[in-house]
Formats: C-alpha cells, structure tokens, sequence
C-alpha cells in the first residue's frame, strides 16, 4: 500500500540520497536546469507495430507535425524512433530505420527542436547525429565503446537505458534481486564509465521501465516492479546524472481511461526526483507536473 508513512520512511532512509545534486548542462542551445525543475520528452514513433496508437507517424510529414505539436504542449526534446520495443514487433535494420528517421530529424532540428533518436544500431546513431540529433536514446548494450565515441564527436548526449540483454529487442527475465537500486547502480556505474572515458559529457540515466522483458507480462507483477523503481530512482542520484524515465500505460488497470496512466506515473517518477518524462501524453503530463509545482509552492509559503 502507497501512503505516506511509506515515502516518508523511504526519505529518512535515503535522505543523503535525495539531498545530492545532478549535473546540469546544455545541448547547443537547448539548456538544461536540472536542480530548478524536470522536462519533458515527447515521443514519436514512425513504427506502425506501436502500440500507442496517438504517437504513431507513418510518413515523415506526419512525424514533423506531431514533433512540432509535442514541442508546442511542452516538450524539451523530442524522441524520434523506427522501431518498436513490443516482443511481436517486425525488426527493422539499420538501414530502414536510418531512412525513416533522417528526413524527420533533419527537419526538426532545422526548425530549432532538440531531437532524440531511439536506437540501437551504430549506423543509425551516426546517421542520425549528422542530421542534426543532439540526443541518442540508447537501447542496447553491445557496441557501446563505438557509440560513445560517436556521441562524443558530435558534441551530443545520451540517454543509457538499462537493458537486462543486448538490446530491447533481445531480452528474457529480468533479475535485479530484492533490492533493484543495487543491479541499476551498478549497471550505470559502467556504463557511465565507458561514456566519459569516451568524452561524453552529457548523460542521464533511465531503469528501462518501457521494456518488455518475459516474466513482468503479468500486469500486476509489472506495475509493482515499476513503482518500486519509480520511488527509488532518487538513490541513483549518486551516480552524478539525471534520470530520464520512461512512462508507462497500463492498459490492464486503466482500460478506457489509459490515456491517463502515463499522467498517474508521472506523479511516482516526480516523487522519485526524475528530471526527464518520457511521455506520449505531453500535455496531460504537464499539467500533472504543473500542479505539483502548484502544490511544492503552496507548502513552501505555508512552511515559512
């Protein structure tokens, strides 16, 4: 049961944890204040095996215009993707995908937007960051090495998922013990070894809570791994880099309304001090953060 004695004995336990600060910086001339507020990534998906059926662009005119939209309603970023996570989901190689998303990020970036793009493939990675990408949403873990180095190149920063496999597509259990903050600690301690060896200067950090891994297909075993996680990521702060999270939709429990659970997760993550929302509902996620914001002022003028 979620209640406050929970979060408050949560805090007291890891009270150093959430009192530490992450690095700010800034993607030309996008800046990024991460100790005066969290942003907003708005998600475009030119893969028709997509779930989330209101993200799905499938031309590149249709991809500019919702990029165009979601930065209207709020959105830091824009993440761009040609593949889909979803297990039963056609694979796309490197060169499909490259030629689905360079026209779009070209004219997204051209338009000032800063833009991401969701990949695992280094071909892709380069092609991508040549067309204007300042930000790859990284979703594997082998060729690494290389892809840092590219990122490093290009002046860019990148977003470390954990993937309990080589990539997202390529997963089976997961296994991060009873306590998941000590495997995620580890896992970016690594990685964001290998980053800055490799001259990345802009990171953050996301737990993967968007990834489809075998035994978190029962909703409620899901939903429970990803509050856990969303409550917990403040003790990541250690590692020095914000944490980008990924909202999920919970179609199980929300039915008809799903279009307001990524809006119910954001509150978690929000509590768990993430800096960065992945959303599809970039308007409906603002106005949850907005209102925590209200309430965050409200107690600070009764508190003084």
């Amino acid at each position: 049961m979620l209640d406050l004695s929970m979060l408050t004995a949560l805090h007291a336990k890891h009270r150093e944890a959430a009192a530490l600060p992450v690095a700010d910086f800034a993607l030309g001339a996008h800046r990024f204040d991460f100790a005066k507020q969290a942003y907003l990534m708005g998600v475009v998906n030119l893969s028709g095996d997509s779930w989330y059926r209101e993200s799905v662009a499938l031309t590149a005119e249709a991809a500019v215009r919702r990029g165009r939209v979601l930065h209207e309603q709020g959105a830091a970023i824009i993440d761009v993707g040609a593949e889909s996570s979803l297990a039963h989901a056609a694979k796309v190689d490197g060169a499909a995908q490259s030629g689905a998303l360079v026209p779009v990020v070209r004219e997204l970036a051209a338009a000032g937007l800063c833009v991401s793009v969701e990949t695992y493939h280094p071909d892709v990675t380069t092609a991508c960051l040549k067309a204007g990408a300042k930000v790859l949403n990284l979703t594997g873990t082998t060729n690494c090495a290389e892809i840092f180095r590219e990122v490093a190149d290009f002046d860019a920063g990148v977003i470390i998922c954990f993937v309990q496999g080589d990539n997202v597509r390529e997963v089976g259990d997961l296994d991060l013990g009873r306590d998941p903050v000590a495997a995620l600690y580890e896992f970016f301690a690594r990685q964001i070894e290998a980053a800055t060896n490799a001259g990345v200067s802009r990171i953050w950090i996301d737990p993967g809570l968007g990834f489809y891994y075998r035994n978190l297909q029962d909703s409620g075993a899901r939903i429970r791994h990803q509050m856990q996680v969303f409550l917990n990521s403040f003790r990541l702060r250690g590692l020095g880099w914000p944490v980008c999270q990924a909202l999920p939709h919970a179609f199980e429990c929300f039915e008809e309304e799903v279009r307001v659970a990524e809006p119910f997760f954001a509150v978690l993550a929000l509590l768990g001090q993430a800096s960065l929302l992945r959303t599809h509902e970039v308007a409906k996620v603002r106005g949850v953060w907005r209102a925590l914001e209200l309430v965050r002022e409200a107690g600070d003028v009764i508190a003084s």
